[in-house]
C-alpha cells in the first residue's frame, strides 16, 4: 500500500529524530529506497515532520511485536484464570514497553 501524506510526515519526523532508515522502513513495510525517496522529497515533495507524539517508537518493530505478543499471551492466561486485574496490568506494561524507545 502506498505511503499516505501523513505516513510520509511520520517518516520525515523519524528521520529528523535520527532513526535508522531500515527501522523506519520496517515500521511501514517498505524498502529503504522508498523511505529515502520520502526523506529526499522525491515521492511526496517537501513535507514538515509529524509531531513527536505521532512518531513510532525508536527501534525496529519486530522485537517489539514479539515482546508484545508474549505479553498478550500472558494476559490471556490471566483471563483464563479470571484474574482481570493481572491481565490489565500485563497489557498496560506490555504497551508501555512497546512504546518505549529502544537504544539507537
Amino acid at each position: 500500500m502506498p505511503l499516505t501524506v501523513q505516513d510520509a510526515k511520520i517518516v520525515v519526523g523519524m528521520n529528523e529524530r535520527g532513526d535508522a532508515e531500515h527501522d523506519i522502513a520496517a515500521w511501514f513495510g517498505e524498502s529503504q529506497a522508498k523511505i529515502v525517496e520520502v526523506i529526499d522529497g522525491i515521492s511526496h515533495g517537501a513535507l514538515a515532520a509529524a509531531n513527536d507524539d505521532e512518531l513510532h517508537p525508536v527501534g525496529a518493530p519486530g522485537p517489539k511485536a514479539l515482546r508484545l505478543r508474549s505479553d498478550v499471551l500472558r494476559a490471556l492466561d490471566a483471563l483464563d484464570g479470571d484474574d482481570l486485574a493481572k491481565a490489565k496490568a500485563v497489557l498496560r506494561e506490555g504497551l508501555a514497553t512497546f512504546n518505549a524507545h529502544d537504544a539507537k
